[in-house]
């Protein structure tokens, strides 16, 4: 076969290192450099960064944010009223039902109806809705004016 090379091919064992070089600025930062700068005497500028190494919080800001929370949001939910509590309890008792039975006709939990009850739920619309469907009386709305 015929050679494409002229002359011998000979293979070059010797290693290639190469280095990737430092930018410049990091060449400047670096502490070395920096303490050579100043002991030869020229002018060497530090600027401390915006709240460098600091690791504490700001009062000014959270102290408005929190009283801007407290004047925009309610203090309390509005609780079942006692006119719907009694109502609900009184149909329940004309139609003989326990908690339990009320409950399990409109697929809550029978701790639901006892908070409903009791005035410590918060009014959920689709609840009532079901318990006006199974008492057969109204809960929502103005009642007779």
């Amino acid at each position: 076969m015929p050679s494409r090379y002229p002359g011998a091919i000979t293979q070059d064992w010797e290693p290639v290192v190469l280095h990737k070089s430092k930018s410049k600025a990091q060449e400047l930062r670096d502490p070395k450099a920096v303490n050579q700068a100043r002991r030869s005497g020229a002018p060497v500028q530090t600027m401390k960064k915006f709240d460098a190494a600091s690791n504490k919080k700001t009062t000014g800001p959270v102290v408005n944010a929190k009283k801007l929370d407290e004047g925009t949001e309610p203090g309390s939910l509005d609780r079942v009223s006692v006119e719907v509590r009694q109502a609900i309890q009184k149909a329940r008792l004309e139609k003989k039902m326990s908690q339990a039975e009320l409950a399990k006709q409109i697929n809550e939990r029978p701790q639901v109806v006892q908070e409903y009850e009791n005035g410590k739920a918060v009014p959920n619309q689709a609840v009532l809705a079901k318990m006006e469907r199974v008492l057969g009386l109204k809960l929502r709305g103005k009642v007779g004016k």
